[in-house]
């Protein structure tokens, strides 16, 4: 299986040590095939906000650096591991520039076959906030998040050290259960909730996100009866909810459009 770690991190630190952990304790017990993509080692230029790749598609964002390169990667990979320091209560700079290169991606999700795993450390504070972001981000992406882990990496006693290990391991060997396994859970309430928003969204406003509202026909889900991005049990109780947000979603899109003609 192939692992891809997209590391945020200036240099090989905490951060990477503690990746390195988790591929030590993976490759004891399977063979994985490992790379790192350093952000700080590519072309990375930060987002221009155009909007092309929204309205017209990625392929005519203005920017020429190696992002595709890596969302190729991505594609290929059977799991993402998302690595980056808290700065400032939040993830890199580098790790920031990237995801924002990848909004479109948050209009037009296509990484459902792979895992995702979500590694951030700290000196102090800040890893819930930093995993509930990113775990948000690659769910949005099409992920399927198996594991998160957070931990505390400067100055510390040998039981935090300790600590640190064993949720290092424990996310290790879950990401690597989550792999073998290779099915989809049903989605969660927010899931759901997503899936229904933006179809009403790029339904509605066609004209407005011609892109958007191609792959989500080409993809099947606007066709009536579409319940989510894959084919996996969906919860009555949020489908229903779902249903109901979309409504009100349509609804609220088609009483802008009148009032701004």
């Amino acid at each position: 299986m192939k692992i891809l770690v997209i590391l945020g991190s200036p240099r090989k630190g905490n951060t990477y040590h503690a990746a390195e952990r988790i591929r030590e304790t993976m490759q004891e017990k399977a063979p994985v095939e490992w790379e790192y993509v350093m952000l700080r080692d590519l072309s990375l230029e930060p987002c221009r906000g155009c909007g092309s790749c929204f309205v017209r598609g990625e392929d005519v964002c203005p920017i020429d650096d190696d992002v595709g390169s890596v969302v190729a990667k991505m594609q290929d990979a059977d799991g993402v591991i998302f690595a980056t320091p808290v700065y400032a209560l939040q993830v890199s700079g580098l790790m920031k520039v990237f995801i924002d290169r990848l909004s479109y991606i948050l209009h037009r999700p296509r990484f459902f076959r792979q895992k995702a795993l979500i590694l951030t450390t700290a000196g102090a504070v800040g890893t819930s906030d930093v995993l509930t972001y990113l775990d948000q981000i690659a769910r949005v992406m099409g992920f399927d998040v198996a594991a998160k882990v957070g931990i505390l990496a400067e100055f510390l006693p040998e039981s935090r050290k300790k600590e640190n290990e064993r949720k290092l391991q424990a996310a290790a060997e879950t990401f690597l259960a989550a792999l073998r396994k290779g099915s989809r859970p049903s989605p969660g309430f927010s899931d759901v909730l997503l899936f229904h928003g933006q179809r009403a969204t790029f339904d509605e406003l066609a004209d407005q996100f011609p892109t958007d509202h191609a792959y989500w026909t080409a993809k099947g889900w606007l066709e009536p009866g579409c319940r989510y991005f894959v084919d996996v049990p969906v919860n009555p109780v949020y489908h229903a909810a779902g249903i109901l947000l979309e409504w009100y979603q349509r609804r609220q899109i088609r009483k802008d459009l009148q009032d701004m003609v």
